[in-house]
């Protein structure tokens, strides 16, 4: 543009620029099997960037080699991890429906203008006999119990558990100490 003077060479300093950030849909929804007792809920998907395979396809994330070893089994395919949570009757589903991500971060804490997964993990939670729901961090249980506090009379019948984070930034556990609690709760 024609005498554009940038506005750091007028003021001298050095002006941050954000990236444009746009709203990200959660790509493949809830898995729900035709009969489960158990939820599981996460925070949303990774960036577009990693796999949009399934859940957990980030593949720092230690969620499936945690199940690996709690199981004995190995996970090569979606459809070997899908069978598994049929077997074991626990649907899948993440608190977060949409939102954008600050500096195209994974990191929970640079998550905004969220929009919650509330009526399809309401209607999970009342259209089946949910014994119990596993969070997989704090900070998902902790939106949990702000975001469903109107249901709050149906959770009172259910066993709320909060599992370690899978994520590799969560290091207060080793990954064993997460594989034995997971064995543990699961």
């Amino acid at each position: 543009m024609a005498g554009h003077i940038p506005l750091e060479d007028v003021i001298g300093v050095q002006i941050p620029v954000s990236q444009p950030t746009m709203i990200e849909k959660h790509p493949f929804g809830n898995f729900v099997p035709k009969k489960i007792k158990y939820l599981m809920l996460g925070s949303f998907v990774t960036k577009p960037s990693n796999s949009y395979e399934w859940f957990y396809a980030n593949g720092r994330n230690q969620f499936w080699p945690i199940m690996q070893e709690v199981y004995g089994l190995e996970f090569r395919t979606k459809k070997q991890q899908q069978k598994l949570f049929i077997q074991l009757e626990i649907a899948l589903a993440d608190i977060i429906l949409s939102c954008e991500r600050r500096n195209n971060s994974n990191l929970d804490m640079n998550l905004f203008n969220i929009t919650y997964n509330t009526q399809a993990i309401k209607d999970i939670i009342t259209k089946n006999k949910i014994k119990k729901i596993f969070f997989t961090s704090r900070h998902v249980e902790n939106l949990f119990s702000k975001v469903f506090k109107d249901i709050s009379q149906v959770t009172n019948e259910i066993e709320l558990i909060c599992l370690p984070s899978p994520s590799p930034r969560y290091a207060a556990m080793s990954k064993l100490e997460k594989i034995a609690r997971y064995k543990q709760s699961l």
